[in-house]
């Protein structure tokens, strides 16, 4: 018998399906109607589904919520909440007690309106922006299939499933991501969609007739249409889709919102508020359900209780094969488990940084960056990178890497194609599943495309490097369109977001080293297409631009003028130096190749940087938005006030004001 057999069996000799299914539809229900806020019809037209999934397949052990080889659940639909934190629960998660169903939506309870990625809890993903879970999906089913390929069946062999709404489905991500998972053959992945037929402001047909099986067999998915209230149909359709390996599959469940509601089953009036106490009474009758709000009998807790815990043989022999392994491997899986990797990042960047100091190249920024992952790549078998079809450009790919494909998931590097946001969310569930750190690059102009699951990215505290090149007016004839202007101030204001802007390939190279060693939130590099000098070009190891900001160069006296600037504006500015320094005007300047930690450095050391002179400067290629708490709103700025133009970039410094001779006019016009 296998233990997905025997959970169904223990579960079936205690209570029914349909018991085990209400009490998810109760417990959400109830804990809804407490809180006066929230969506309780998903949960009730979803119950049966998930149900069949986690009493008859899902593989986990609520003892020990973060086995590496679980299996993964992804509420794609994370407005139903209120369904994982019931499952949770009942399935015995310590953290997912009672008490925190009745603190739902609460300050500081651990059942927030939208899940929260919290891993020992359950909660695998933050969900909630609809399309975003499902995206998170195919990164997670992505990184099973590449760990797999590291460590074999034996250690990495499991499913994510998936919950999706007619809502994730609508959203664009889907298709990228979707399109995606087909192209490479994501068999580990199962959707189960909820094909209710009803959205906020009415029945899907006021807006959404895709046939959408057929729409992912042209993804190459496999696909299944069952009802969705049908045990034994669900059963039979997830056992189906397990069985080919070769593609994922998408099930159409067939149900109805709100599932036992007298007057607002099948209707959006149960999708986004609180039943209310009549209709709940009449649900209980409905659902044979004669329990006070929050009552589990006992034969269902026991029964549900048993799902929890039916694979903890299963994970004894996972946990003994890992024993087993030999101890170079043993530590390279610990190794790509914990995610630290500092003791190793460390020596590769001072000795990069040795050899840049002495070749003293004038390289673009994105150039930077390729040589840098020519030395990382090597050395960190975790890195796995990525562009959205723009390889050439982004030079995010390194020699003997190897691409990633559906014959062959060893590689390291995987062509998303024309795919930001899809390629961004992914990453997100790449990182969240552990063992490998991705990175993946486009045009910073292109952050628009996937800013939503950058945000994510950081309120979920996820490693995930972003290679965004193509920085400014730098960019030259392509014009307006691609050049950035106010992406930089957009990034800037997302909270726990690293946005870098190195001004060398040293800066860049230590830009590399504070992403790699950030693990509580994502970075964005920024970097230029065009021609930058060597500007630290002294002999100091330390890496000076984890303060986010300092000293570049003094002014010959106390300094009368400070400039601050970022980039290849650094260029720019110490020209400007000379040239005031030429007129005896002390001058000095400042690197900032990061505004949030600057930002986290203690008031002396930013009052030292800030200091008193009588003049203070930033210069930047983009709008002045983030830079007055620094220069002060009488401080100048030299910098764009509009979108760019075409042309050569030399002519566009000099058309929108950005040059040395236009920082010394403005800044003798103060003094």
């Amino acid at each position: 018998m296998s233990s997905a057999q025997a959970a169904k069996s223990q579960t079936t000799a205690t209570a029914s399906h349909n018991e085990l299914a209400n009490a998810l539809r109760a417990l959400s229900m109830d804990a809804v109607q407490k809180a006066n806020s929230g969506h309780p019809g998903m949960p009730m037209g979803m119950a049966d589904v998930a149900t069949v999934l986690f009493t008859q397949f899902m593989k986990h052990d609520a003892s020990n919520p973060t086995w590496p080889d679980r299996d993964r659940f992804i509420l794609s639909a994370g407005h139903g909440s209120m369904l994982l934190y019931s499952i949770l629960h009942l399935s015995g998660y310590e953290k997912m007690t009672l008490d925190q169903l009745k603190n739902f939506r609460q300050l500081h309870s651990l059942t927030p309106g939208h899940p929260e990625v919290m891993p020992e809890a359950g909660i695998e993903t933050t969900t909630g922006p609809l399309g975003q879970g499902i995206s998170n999906g195919v990164g997670f089913a992505l990184a099973e299939r590449m760990m797999n390929a590291r460590f074999g069946n034996e250690i990495f062999n499991h499913f994510t499933y998936v919950i999706a709404s007619d809502g994730d489905l609508m959203e664009g991500i889907s298709h990228e991501a979707c399109s995606l998972a087909g192209h490479l053959g994501l068999g580990k992945l199962i959707v189960l969609y909820d094909d209710n037929e009803i959205s906020i402001d009415g029945p899907t047909s006021l807006s959404f007739t895709d046939n959408t099986p057929q729409r992912f067999e042209a993804y190459g998915w496999e696909t299944f249409t069952v009802d969705g209230h049908n045990p034994d149909q669900i059963a039979k359709a997830i056992a189906a889709a397990q069985l080919n390996p070769n593609k994922p599959s998408l099930i159409s469940c067939k149900t109805k919102i709100g599932y036992g509601a007298p007057t607002k089953e099948g209707k959006s009036s149960s999708h986004g508020s609180p039943l209310g106490d009549e209709e709940i009474t009449g649900a209980r009758k409905n659902l044979n359900w004669p329990h006070v709000p929050f009552h589990l009998p006992e034969n269902v807790v026991e029964a549900w209780r048993a799902t929890g815990s039916a694979h903890q043989m299963e994970r004894k022999n996972w946990q003994s094969r890992l024993d087993k392994l030999d101890g170079e491997k043993r530590a390279l899986f610990d190794r790509m488990i914990s995610g630290d990797v500092t003791r190793t990042v460390a020596p590769v960047i001072s000795a990069f940084k040795a050899k840049m100091k002495a070749e003293a190249p004038k390289i673009a920024t994105r150039a930077a960056s390729g040589k840098v992952l020519e030395a990382l790549i090597p050395a960190l078998p975790e890195m796995v990178g990525g562009s959205a079809d723009l390889t050439g450009s982004v030079l995010t790919l390194v020699k003997d890497m190897g691409k990633v494909t559906k014959e062959d998931y060893s590689g390291r590097y995987i062509y998303w194609g024309v795919r930001e946001h899809g390629m961004a969310a992914a990453m997100n569930g790449m990182a969240l599943h552990k063992g490998l750190i991705p990175y993946g690059g486009t045009f910073l102009s292109f952050t628009d495309y996937c800013r939503p699951s950058i945000r994510l990215s950081a309120l979920m505290k996820q490693r995930v490097i972003y290679i965004m090149t193509h920085d400014s007016i730098g960019l030259g004839e392509d014009g307006p369109t691609h050049q950035p202007v106010e992406h930089l101030a957009a990034l800037r204001c997302i909270p726990n977001l690293l946005v870098l802007r190195p001004a060398d390939v040293i800066e860049t190279a230590e830009a590399w080293q504070i992403a790699l060693e950030h693990t509580t939130g994502p970075s964005v590099l920024v970097l230029t297409r065009q021609n930058l000098p060597l500007v630290r070009k002294e002999t100091s190891d330390e890496n000076l631009s984890k303060r986010g900001a300092y000293i570049l160069a003094e002014g010959s006296s106390d300094a009368t003028v400070t400039i601050w600037a970022t980039g290849s504006e650094i260029e720019i500015a110490m020209k400007a130096r000379d040239m005031l320094e030429a007129e005896k005007i002390s001058t000095r300047v400042v690197s900032a190749p990061s505004l949030e930690l600057f930002a986290q450095q203690d008031a002396k050391y930013q009052t030292s940087l800030i200091g008193s002179s009588k003049v203070n400067v930033a210069v930047e290629a983009a709008v002045r938005q983030g830079w007055d708490h620094i220069i002060g709103r009488d401080g100048i700025f030299v910098g764009m006030k509009s979108f760019g133009e075409s042309a050569p970039y030399q002519e566009l410094y000099k058309h929108f004001g950005i040059t040395a001779g236009d920082i010394v006019a403005q800044v003798k016009k103060k003094v």
